[in-house]
């Protein structure tokens, strides 16, 4: 399993909005123009004060430049993270957030970004965590997916289920938290890789906090970095390692 390295210098940090949204991005000088452009255009017609972060994960394509070039009232930055993985650079981006309401969306923004107003009405509500669902009740798939993506998936989800209790869709790449409620939480994540979603729900659930589900219409788009086979298999690695640590009842602690 991919470790993170938790220290984030005082100088790393942003300053204060109510709502920060954390994009990771490797080589997604494609996908991210469309998805910047939307979502700026939603936050300025919105009354909170918000910023984009996206994370350039190492690319080696305009990824940072065209981050640069989207305007809008809302306030764009790009920000490094040299350690690789998905988990790295979300986690980069909301350790050094300030924002009341902190969070982060895949680059494609394949969860429509109205979701958000969802999410943070749950935060408001006493929510730690507000995620998005595939597979809560009212949740959908509005494009097919493969018959591999299909089986890892049922197989993630079968894994991770007994750390998260209640939780029916870990995975879903669109999560806001209440920022203060989770700081122990966050501070415990060490997981780089694309199970650090289980790992971070994990310590919130085992803290006693309320992790509310929004179902939503999920749409996939073309151009992922993601690796089905590959990825699939460390991730679910990395979760069945988890069953050896979880804080959580003793009776979730299963064997994978």
């Amino acid at each position: 399993m991919r470790r993170f390295e938790s220290r984030i210098p005082r100088s790393a940090m942003r300053g204060p909005v109510e709502v920060e949204v954390v994009i990771p991005a490797f080589n997604e000088s494609v996908r991210l123009p469309d998805t910047l452009d939307r979502m700026v255009g939603f936050l300025d017609t919105r009354p909170w004060s918000a910023r984009i972060v996206v994370v350039d994960n190492g690319s080696y394509d305009d990824t940072s430049a065209v981050a640069g070039s989207v305007r809008g009232r809302t306030e764009v930055v790009t920000i490094g993270c040299a350690q690789a993985g998905k988990g790295a650079s979300v986690l980069r981006g909301m350790r050094t957030s300030s924002a009341r309401y902190v969070g982060f969306t895949d680059a494609d923004l394949s969860t429509p970004v109205a979701t958000l107003i969802e999410v943070l009405a749950e935060l408001h509500h006493g929510a730690a965590a507000a995620i998005a669902s595939r597979h809560a009740p009212g949740g959908a798939f509005a494009t097919p997916r493969s018959l591999v993506r299909r089986v890892g998936s049922q197989v993630f989800r079968t894994v991770a289920r007994p750390l998260v209790p209640g939780v029916h869709d870990t995975q879903c790449g669109f999560k806001f938290f209440d920022r203060r409620a989770i700081t122990a939480a966050l501070a415990r994540c060490r997981n780089a890789g694309f199970a650090f979603d289980v790992e971070l729900l994990q310590h919130i659930h085992a803290d006693g906090l309320r992790i509310a589900e929004v179902p939503v219409t999920w749409r996939d788009a073309p151009g992922s970095t993601l690796r089905p086979v590959r990825d699939g298999i460390a991730a679910v690695a990395a979760v069945c390692r988890m069953h050896g640590t979880s804080r959580s009842d003793p009776t979730t602690r299963t064997r994978c």
